[in-house]
């Protein structure tokens, strides 16, 4: 009884640590893990017409490298530390007045103060399942969105997730993964999934209105009523694909 009591302690410190890396700086939350995604089957209300614009502050003069490094000019202001497996990608830090976010190919989104190039805050935004797998692809490859004091972003470890920007802490994930770029329109995520399909999300409760099949993995674009994934033209109340 005791050897068996032994092997399951340490297979829960084994689980603990994997929530968190004690090598990262800042605060680490705790993986996020969910069931399938549930389609409401409604149709999204008559939007405003404007794409939000979720990229921040235009004056963004910060880059990012393969390692996970964060660069202002030649100086590196953040040092990160290069995932063994991850996707060829390039991804861009926005800011958000003295702060800065990015998605890392550790599968997490960071919160950087470029004031004194301390970390606030580390999320992950993948599912712990994922991760578990040991060889799993969990690169946070689209660029992660701002908008009215959250943080969006999409992993390719199957979570797309809403983010308190002041803190990091989750407001809802979805079992999504996400490789392109995302559009928010009015209140509503329109998200290419790795699956194929193109999601309609209420980003105020994470609700996914509808998903429709798609044929290329592009970042979408939005006209009027109209959806455009690749040359497929979607309607955007319903998901139904316009021929």
């Amino acid at each position: 009884m005791k050897k068996i009591t032994g092997i399951l302690l340490c297979v829960l410190a084994v689980f603990g640590c994997s929530k968190h890396d004690p090598i990262l700086p800042g605060i680490r939350h705790e993986i996020f893990d969910s069931g399938d995604i549930f389609i409401s089957n409604k149709d999204v209300p008559d939007l405003s017409g404007n794409i939000k614009n979720i990229s921040g502050d235009e004056d963004c003069n910060y880059r990012q490298d393969a390692s996970n490094n964060i660069w202002h000019g030649d100086k590196k202001i953040y040092t990160g530390f290069a995932s063994n497996t991850v996707v060829n990608s390039k991804q861009s830090p926005i800011c958000k007045g003295s702060f800065l976010y990015t998605g890392l190919s550790n599968g997490s989104v960071i919160k950087l103060n470029i004031n004194n190039n301390k970390i606030v805050w580390e999320t992950d935004v993948y599912k712990e399942n994922v991760f578990m797998g040991g060889s799993a692809i969990i690169d946070v490859i689209a660029h992660v969105g701002f908008d009215n004091g959250f943080v969006y972003a999409g992993g390719l470890g199957d979570a797309f997730c809403k983010l308190d920007a002041g803190n990091g802490n989750k407001i809802w994930c979805l079992n999504i993964s996400v490789p392109v770029d995302f559009i928010i329109v009015d209140n509503f995520a329109f998200v290419v999934g790795a699956d194929n399909n193109l999601y309609a999300i209420n980003i105020n409760n994470g609700e996914v209105y509808w998903k429709t099949e798609i044929k290329k993995q592009v970042k979408p674009k939005y006209d009027g009523k109209i959806i455009t994934v690749g040359k497929q033209r979607i309607n955007y109340n319903t998901g139904v694909l316009i021929k």
